[in-house]
C-alpha cells in the first residue's frame, strides 16, 4: 500500500471526502513503536468530533481518532476485478431478489418492502428467509430517511414481523452510507454474507458424476426433507422456493430417507444463481455438492446463461473452500440489519 508523495507520508483526505472510498494508515492505539501502523480501506462514512468512521468491504465499521492518522488518500471507488464476470451491484441485487421472491411486496419509492411468512403454532408468524422478509433499499425511498424507516417498521409490524433492511458493502454502488445511518439509529447488523460470482462454463465442465443427479421443475417432500433452512415447510415456503424466472431443483437420491444432496438453481438471463446446496453430513467428501452444481450448471448453460452467482455466509468455511476451488470470487458483502428492539427471526 503506497501512501508516499515525494518520500513523505501525507494525510490527503478531509471531511469533504465522506462518501468516498479511502485508504488510511494510523498509529496503533496508544502509539506503538516505529512501524506500529494499521491500514484500513473502505468508504469514509463520517468525520465528526475528531473521529473518522470507515466501513470496510465486509461491512465492519472502524472508528479512528484523527490525531492517530499518519496517511490517507482517496482511492478508486471499486478496484478492478481480476476474475469473474463484470457486474454492477444493482444488477446483481435485482437478480438475487428475483431468485428469492416474496409473497407480498410494496414499493416505497425505489425501495421494495418484501414479506413471506408462515403461521407457526405457538410462534405466530415466522418469516421464511430474511432475503424475502426485508426491505431492499435500491435508490431513493422518495422521502427523508427517518420517514422511510418509520414506514418500513410500520409495514412489517402490520404483518407481525420484525423489520429488516438488506444492504451491501464492498463494490461500486453499494450502501456504506446507509449502513452507517442505520447503525446511528440503533439498527443491529445481524447476519452478513458474501455474494460471489464466477464463470458458468467452468462449473459445468467439472469432472463430477453429474449423471446421478436428478433435476426437476418442482420441489417435493423428499427434497424438503433434506433442506435445513426451515422446520415444517408450509405452502409459502414452497411458493418462495418455486418462484423465479427459470427454477430447477436437483437431488441425489438416497436408498432410504431424504436425498443425499440437494440444490436449487435460478436461471435469469445471463445469470445462473446457485442456492440451497446441502449434503447429508454422513455423505460429505463424496463430491456430491460438486455433482449437484455441475448438473445444474449444465442445465443453465443449455438455457443460455454464461455467468454464475451464489451467496455464502461468512462463517461457512467448508462452502467457501468449495467455491474458491470452482473459481467464484467475492463481488460484495451483504448484510441484514434489524430494527431497534425488533424481536423474532426471519
Amino acid at each position: 500500500m503506497e501512501f508516499t508523495a515525494g518520500g513523505r507520508l501525507e494525510v490527503r483526505i478531509t471531511p469533504s471526502d465522506v462518501g468516498k472510498r479511502v485508504s488510511v494508515r494510523r498509529l496503533d492505539d496508544g502509539g506503538g513503536p516505529v512501524g506500529g501502523f494499521t491500514d484500513t480501506v473502505g468508504v469514509l462514512t463520517s468525520w465528526n468530533g475528531g473521529v473518522l468512521a470507515i466501513t470496510r468491504r465486509d461491512g465492519v465499521m472502524v472508528r479512528i481518532a484523527e490525531n492517530l492518522l499518519v496517511a490517507g488518500k482517496v482511492v478508486p471507488a471499486a478496484p478492478a476485478r481480476r476474475r469473474g464476470p463484470a457486474a454492477h451491484y444493482t444488477e446483481l441485487a435485482r437478480v438475487a431478489a428475483r431468485a428469492w421472491q416474496p409473497v407480498e411486496s410494496e414499493r416505497l419509492g425505489d425501495w421494495e418492502l418484501r414479506a413471506a411468512y408462515e403461521e407457526v403454532s405457538g410462534a405466530g408468524r415466522v418469516g421464511f428467509t430474511r432475503r424475502a422478509n426485508s426491505v431492499l433499499p435500491l435508490g431513493d425511498p422518495g422521502r427523508p430517511l427517518d420517514e422511510a424507516l418509520a414506514r418500513v417498521r410500520q409495514w412489517y409490524a402490520e404483518r407481525g414481523l420484525p423489520a429488516y433492511a438488506q444492504t451491501a458493502t464492498g463494490a461500486e454502488g453499494t450502501q456504506e452510507l446507509l449502513c452507517a445511518a442505520l447503525v446511528e439509529r440503533g439498527w443491529t447488523r445481524e447476519v452478513s454474507a458474501e455474494l460471489r460470482v464466477g464463470g458458468l462454463a467452468p462449473v459445468g465442465d467439472l469432472d463430477a458424476d453429474a449423471g446421478r443427479v436428478l433435476l426437476s421443475r418442482t420441489v417435493d417432500d423428499a427434497w424438503l426433507g433434506r433442506y435445513q433452512r426451515t422446520g415444517v415447510p408450509g405452502p409459502r415456503v414452497r411458493q418462495v422456493l418455486a418462484a423465479g424466472p427459470s427454477v430447477w431443483f436437483a437431488a441425489v437420491p438416497a436408498v432410504d430417507g431424504p436425498p443425499a444432496a440437494i440444490g436449487r438453481c435460478v436461471v435469469d438471463g445471463r445469470w445462473a444463481g446457485f442456492m440451497a446446496v446441502e449434503v447429508d453430513p454422513a455423505r460429505r467428501r463424496e463430491g456430491l455438492a460438486t455433482a449437484v452444481m455441475t448438473a445444474l450448471a449444465r442445465q443453465a448453460l443449455q438455457e443460455g446463461a454464461s455467468a454464475a452467482w451464489l451467496q455464502v455466509e461468512e462463517d461457512n468455511g467448508g462452502a467457501r473452500a468449495l467455491y474458491d476451488g470452482m473459481g467464484f470470487a467475492v463481488h460484495h458483502s451483504y448484510h441484514h440489519y434489524r430494527e431497534p428492539d425488533g424481536n423474532g427471526s426471519a
